[in-house]
C-alpha cells in the first residue's frame, strides 16, 4: 500500500510540473512592458567593410548626397480580441532604406507562453475564435513577442514577398491560438 502512495504522490508531482512548465499559469498576472522608438533602418547581418573600402567610404566625396527619405507606413489596421482581450495598432512600415518593419503600438493583450508575431496571409473576422485561425495558410513568424504591452517592432526579413500577406497575429504557438490580429489596409 506504502509503495502505491509513494508511486501516485510521484506521478502527481511530475503532472503538476509539466502543467505548470505547459500552461505557465503565473504570465496572467506578469505584464511586460516594451516601449521602443521606430527605427531609422534595419541592421544589417552583412559583414563590416573590409579596412580598405571603409576608408574609401569615409572618404567625402564631390556630389552632394540626397538625403534619404523618413520612416513610410505602407499598411496598418486595429488589433482585434480573438481568444484573449487585444488591442493597439499595427503599422507596416518601410524604412529609408528600403526594409521593411512590422511596428506593434500601445499594444495591450494578455500574456502567456510562447507568444509570437506572424504575418499571415488569413482575413481577419471580427468575433472570430483564435484557434487553428492563421496555422492553415501562409504565415511568417517575425520572432517571439517581445512584451504584451508597449510599442515594438519585428523587422521583416528581405526575401518576404509583403503582396502575399494581409494581416498581422498576435500568435500564441504553444496552443496554436491567436490572441489577437489586425487586417493590413494598404496605405
Amino acid at each position: 500500500m506504502r509503495k502505491m502512495v509513494v508511486g501516485v504522490l510521484v506521478v502527481a508531482v511530475a503532472a503538476v510540473g509539466f502543467g505548470l512548465y505547459w500552461f505557465q499559469p503565473w504570465k496572467l498576472w506578469q505584464d511586460e512592458t516594451v516601449d521602443e522608438a521606430l527605427p531609422q533602418t534595419v541592421e544589417a547581418s552583412e559583414p563590416a567593410d573590409p579596412p580598405e573600402e571603409a576608408e574609401a567610404a569615409a572618404t567625402p566625396t564631390a556630389e552632394p548626397s540626397t538625403p534619404a527619405p523618413g520612416p513610410r507606413t505602407v499598411a496598418g489596421g486595429e488589433l482585434i480580441t480573438h481568444e484573449h482581450a487585444t488591442s493597439g495598432t499595427v503599422k507596416l512600415v518601410q524604412l529609408a532604406d528600403g526594409s521593411h518593419v512590422v511596428r506593434l503600438e500601445n499594444l495591450d493583450t494578455s500574456n502567456g507562453p510562447d507568444l509570437r508575431v506572424w504575418l499571415t496571409d488569413a482575413p481577419v473576422k471580427e468575433g472570430q475564435a483564435g484557434w487553428h485561425v492563421f496555422d492553415d495558410g501562409k504565415y511568417v513568424s517575425l520572432g517571439k513577442l517581445k512584451g504584451n504591452k508597449g510599442s515594438q517592432n519585428y523587422p521583416v526579413p528581405k526575401d518576404v514577398d509583403l503582396a502575399a500577406y494581409s494581416s498581422v497575429s498576435i500568435w500564441c504557438d504553444r496552443f496554436d491560438v491567436s490572441f489577437g490580429a489586425a487586417e493590413l489596409a494598404r496605405a
